[in-house]
């Protein structure tokens, strides 16, 4: 009789965390840690500084803050002041990274504090004060607090940057280095990115991280695998906006994404596609806080079936059931493309994004290809066929379809050579001299 096999595969409890966070794993559901969670943890809990890639919706905020919440657990302080902070880009995906900060810290009286923009500044001083163990903030919000004196980060023991390339395109580079600056120099620092191809993490890393090491599950140019892209060719955007009618009706899905490059875009968007009765929200920074997050809440819910938003919401949401992005307008850059449909096709999910593209941004859609290194399928609807049909084909000339030059011989262009009349009335007379003498030209 042959004995039982040794079952490999991977588990929470193989990874020695502390046992109130792996009763809170179970009851959340987590079967098996996903491979960022794999790699990253156990060099965590080594107290190693770690600068990690992984794609939006691979696991990694538990994969920071599991090992994160075990150090807080299991090395206690008497010192004052915040012991972990965790820095994020936007508001909804600090909003999110704190629930789910409090899911896992359920059965510890471990205190977490949530600090962004648009809350009430003096609770959020009041939080602090109080020494709460873990804190997830904005910067924004953060160097507001530290102009008036208020927060304690001289005992920092973790700091958490996530979505690190995400705040450099917002241009918090100079804040976030303000803010780990006034941190204590002998915590551990742990940074999470997207992508390792962007110079501004790289040059972050040199500057934040110690002796570190790096998990690297992504790249820039890797492949969404449960994507499927495509491409809808438009003729103006009255013409996107019958495609983008068209497909909110006829597409399968749970809930949409749509993405425009401007607030007032979205915002127009909006009427026309509720008189069509599609439950239709919009989300953009110009809105009140307390606005965008009832609509968060009504996207989640499945009150809001269809989000109309900029690239605010590009990164943070992190939503089940999103599996349909359309892009009304083309993304300025690859990197935002890759941060939109992002949204969708998060683990093991399928997802199908649709770029409406019309002639004036086929130069920019061909960009993001060249830079994802990827081609898209382009699509036709032949309900709302219409006349743009891509770039013209250059004429079969030699010059334009890279073909040689024809050069042409000394002869032909002697015979080329205009022959005047009087030149010709001349022809076998004698030629008489002029006093001025030929001048050659030299170079």
């Amino acid at each position: 009789m042959h004995p039982n096999p040794i079952d490999k595969t991977p588990s929470f409890s193989n990874l020695s965390l502390a046992e109130q966070l792996l009763s809170a794993v179970k009851k959340m559901g987590f079967e098996q840690p996903t491979p960022v969670q794999l790699q990253a943890i156990p060099l965590a809990l080594e107290y190693k500084d770690l600068l990690v890639s992984a794609e939006t919706g691979s696991g990694k905020t538990a994969a920071f803050l599991l090992p994160t919440l075990h150090h807080l657990l299991t090395l206690p302080s008497k010192k004052s002041g915040t012991r972990a902070l965790v820095l994020t880009p936007t508001r909804e995906l600090a909003q999110q990274i704190f629930k789910h900060c409090q899911q896992l810290t359920e059965f510890t009286e471990l205190k977490t504090g949530l600090i962004t923009g648009g809350d009430d500044f003096r609770l959020q001083q009041n939080m602090l004060r109080r020494n709460t163990e873990i804190v997830i903030a904005t910067p924004g919000r953060v160097l507001e607090l530290m102009e008036q004196e208020i927060p304690n980060f001289s005992n920092l023991e973790m700091l958490i940057l996530d979505e690190a390339d995400r705040m450099l395109d917002m241009g918090f580079s100079e804040d976030v280095l303000t803010i780990a600056n006034s941190c204590n120099k002998q915590r551990q620092t742990l940074l999470f990115s997207a992508t390792l191809t962007h110079f501004g993490v790289i040059k972050m890393a040199d500057k934040l991280l110690a002796d570190h090491d790096v998990v690297a599950l992504n790249t820039l140019h890797d492949g969404h695998r449960n994507i499927e892209q495509q491409i809808v060719l438009a003729d103006d955007n009255d013409h996107k906006l019958k495609l983008l009618t068209w497909l909110l009706q006829n597409e399968t899905y749970d809930k949409a994404l749509v993405f425009t490059n401007s607030r007032i875009q979205a915002d127009a968007l909006r009427g026309p596609l509720r008189g069509q009765k599609l439950r239709v929200g919009v989300l953009h920074g110009e809105m009140d806080q307390k606005d965008r997050n009832r609509m968060m809440d009504l996207f989640r819910e499945g009150e809001v079936k269809i989000m109309l938003a900029t690239d605010l919401a590009a990164r943070g949401l992190d939503i089940k059931g999103i599996n349909l992005v359309i892009n009304f307008d083309v993304p300025r850059n690859g990197i935002n493309y890759i941060h939109r449909i992002g949204r969708t096709g998060r683990v093991d999910e399928l997802g199908l994004t649709i770029a409406l593209v019309k002639h004036t941004e086929w130069n920019l859609m061909s960009g993001i290809e060249r830079f994802l290194k990827q081609k898209f399928k382009q699509r036709s609807i032949k309900e709302l066929a219409g006349k743009y049909k891509g770039p013209k084909k250059l004429k079969a000339s030699g010059k334009a379809m890279g073909g040689k030059k024809k050069v042409e011989t000394k002869k032909a262009v002697a015979e080329k050579v205009k022959v005047r009349h009087r030149d010709k009335k001349n022809i076998g007379k004698r030629r008489v001299p002029t006093s001025k003498p030929d001048i050659i030209e030299t170079s």
